[in-house]
């Protein structure tokens, strides 16, 4: 019994040191201000490794200054460039949650591309107006990539582009497809106007069957849309998105998107970068959205770099159905296609540990395979039932 009773003793005295002081009756902790938790999140994810790399600066590109974050735990890893969607809306507000973890097999990019976030609060919006072109982008990003392989000393790269930016890594792909080890898209934009048909299509039919009175009534009131040789209004456009996007077409089984509010915590920004950090957003759509939603690039079935496609299931913004059919089509050196079954159209955000093992198992041996003089692979899985617009 007394054996007991000091087994007892100890065990408690061993959980004390365990169990957070609030447990045992303290008050909780008060919330701090952002400059805390920022700090917290800058330490647990500071790159220690001697062989990594953390470096934050702007970049001269295309006559102006633009951010970029460059982070890895091995140099020698390859790198991975993101570039992001909108037009304007930057990724690397949302990089100290979603990519960390990329960090330990790639030395992960992120580009504040012009008109967007910290690259759009540095500069004059005036004198950046009229270089606001989408062939602008591809050469900025051919500018970026010759930087990013002058300073990591590799010869190819690996390039993400999502939604906006596939249409723009797309571009740099047929052209420079030497300097990648693949070209990865994410919200593969491809085949905008069939694209924006079967998301109105969708969001029309799911209000129907769920008896939304407001939602089909607006609908209807922009039928018929996205025609043929037809622009579409922007305004039209915005209706669209925002049913569109209470369906979850914009992050699956919710009713808007949210990932953004991750940048209101991000390290590289200060607090007054945070508050402002979407102000590009609107500027950028003013001069590119009209081009976006007219992107046709189905007739681009060959490419000489490999090909990954990483597609959301219920992805109603950038149609996946529609990225999957042209990858059917297209021939190169190798070819991946991945379903998400749990993302929509923001798959950095909605299913980051499913990315990460992608990557890690279908993109990274290509850049071993290129040092080593060959490539396997396979092409990916079969499409599920064809989407046109009516659910599935």
């Amino acid at each position: 019994m007394r054996n007991t009773r000091i087994f007892a003793a100890a065990l408690a005295a061993i959980a004390a040191t365990l169990v957070p002081a609030q447990a045992a009756g303290a008050e909780p902790a008060a919330a701090g201000s952002r400059q805390e938790a920022v700090a917290v999140i800058s330490e647990l994810r500071r790159i220690v490794a001697p062989s990594g790399v953390e470096r934050y600066e702007y970049v001269p590109i295309g006559g102006i200054g633009q951010f970029i974050s460059m982070r890895g735990q091995d140099r020698a890893n390859p790198v991975l460039l993101v570039v992001h969607g909108g037009p304007g809306f930057p990724t690397s507000g949302i990089a100290w949650w979603a990519t960390r973890a990329l960090e330990e097999y790639f030395t992960v990019v992120h580009w504040d591309q012009r008109g967007a976030g910290k690259t759009h609060l540095a500069n004059d919006p005036a004198q950046v107006a009229a270089t606001m072109t989408p062939a602008r982008f591809v050469d900025d990003t051919e500018e970026l990539v010759a930087w990013l392989r002058n300073e990591s000393g590799q010869e190819k790269i690996f390039l993400l582009g999502t939604s906006w930016g596939s249409h723009v890594g797309l571009k740099f792909a047929l052209r420079r497809p030497e300097w990648l080890h693949a070209y990865i898209g994410m919200g593969q934009a491809i085949d905008s106007p069939e694209s924006e048909r079967r998301g109105y299509a969708y969001a029309l039919a799911q209000a129907r069957r769920t008896g939304h009175r407001q939602a089909i009534s607006e609908l209807e009131s922009i039928a018929p849309y996205a025609q043929a040789d037809a622009p579409i209004a922007l305004e039209d456009i915005a209706l669209e998105r925002r049913w569109s996007d209470f369906f979850g077409g914009v992050m699956a089984y919710r009713e808007r998107q949210v990932d953004g509010i991750a940048v209101r915590l991000a390290p590289e920004y200060s607090d007054e970068e945070a508050r402002r950090a979407y102000e590009g957003n609107g500027f950028s759509q003013e001069y590119l959205f009209g081009d976006v939603v007219a992107v046709d690039m189905s007739a681009q079935t060959r490419l000489e770099c490999p090909l990954i496609v990483l597609a959301g299931r219920h992805d109603r913004s950038v149609n996946s159905y529609v990225a999957r059919e042209w990858f059917d089509a297209v021939d190169a050196p190798f070819k991946h296609f991945e379903w998400f079954e749990h993302s929509a159209h923001e798959i950095l955000a909605e299913e980051p540990g499913k990315l990460l093992v992608t990557l890690v198992q279908r993109a990274r041996p290509l850049a071993a395979g290129d040092r080593e003089g060959g490539r396997t692979g396979a092409v990916g899985p079969a499409p599920g039932p064809a989407d046109r617009g009516q659910g599935e």
